[in-house]
C-alpha cells in the first residue's frame, strides 16, 4: 500500500542491471529526470551490513546493503508530489555527506537507476506508479572492464578491493541478471531499452 494518497502524477521507469552496465549514462541520454538509487547505501558503519564471506569487508554488493525502503518512499513522493529530498552518498567513504533535492518540474516520467532497482520492481507496481522496469544485460567481459576502469578513476575503493570484486562480479554476472528479470525487470541491450524508455515517455506525455 502506497504511504502517500491520491493518484500519481507522474511514474517511474525503474533501470537495473550489473554493476558498470551502463545505467548511469543511458538513463542521461534520455533527457529525463534521474533519481540515482546508490545514494540510498547503508552507511560504513551500520551494523546490519551484510558481511563478504572471505572477511574481505561489506558486501556492498548484496541487496542487504541498501536502504530499499528510503529509496521506495522518494520514489513515491517523487510520482505523487513531483518532489523529494534526497541522501548524497560518497561511495569512496560509503557515508551520507550531505543531502540534495530533486524536482520533476512537470515531468510525467522519470528513471530510477542502481543496481539494485530491480528489489522495489513489485512495490512500485503494487504503489500504481511503475511505467516499466528494465535490466540492462550485455558482454560479462566489457561489463567487467568498464566497471573496474570507472571504479579505479574514481577510487571509489582500495585497488585491490575494486579487482577482487571486478573478478568475483564478473563470475556472478548471469546469476545477477537472473536475478533482476526473476524479480520482475525486462533484460535487453542498450537498443531495446532505449527504445522502451521513449515509448513511455510518449505515452506519458499524451495522458499528461
Amino acid at each position: 500500500m502506497s504511504f502517500l494518497l491520491g493518484a500519481p502524477s507522474a511514474r517511474v521507469i525503474l533501470l537495473t542491471g550489473p554493476s558498470g552496465s551502463g545505467k548511469s549514462s543511458l538513463a542521461a541520454r534520455t533527457g529525463l529526470p534521474v533519481l540515482r538509487l546508490d545514494d540510498f547505501y547503508k552507511e560504513g558503519t551500520d551494523a546490519s551490513l551484510p558481511q563478504l564471506p572471505d572477511g574481505g569487508g561489506a558486501d556492498w554488493d548484496s541487496p542487504l546493503s541498501w536502504d530499499a525502503a528510503a529509496a521506495l518512499a522518494a520514489i513515491e513522493e517523487l510520482c505523487r508530489t513531483g518532489r523529494t529530498a534526497l541522501p548524497d552518498y560518497d561511495l569512496a567513504s560509503s557515508s551520507r555527506v550531505g543531502e540534495g533535492k530533486l524536482e520533476l518540474a512537470g515531468a510525467p516520467l522519470f528513471i530510477a537507476e542502481g543496481i539494485f532497482a530491480a528489489e522495489i520492481v513489485t512495490a512500485c507496481r503494487e504503489a500504481g506508479v511503475l511505467a516499466d522496469a528494465l535490466c540492462l544485460r550485455g558482454r560479462a567481459t566489457t561489463t567487467f572492464r568498464r566497471r573496474l576502469l570507472r571504479d579505479l578513476r574514481e577510487a571509489r575503493k582500495p585497488a585491490g578491493y575494486l579487482v577482487r570484486r571486478g573478478l568475483r562480479l564478473l563470475r556472478a554476472e548471469r546469476s545477477v541478471v537472473a536475478r533482476q528479470t526473476a524479480l520482475g525487470a525486462y533484460a535487453c541491450a542498450k537498443p531495446e531499452a532505449l527504445a522502451r524508455i521513449a515509448a513511455a515517455d510518449e505515452a506519458g506525455a499524451r495522458t499528461a
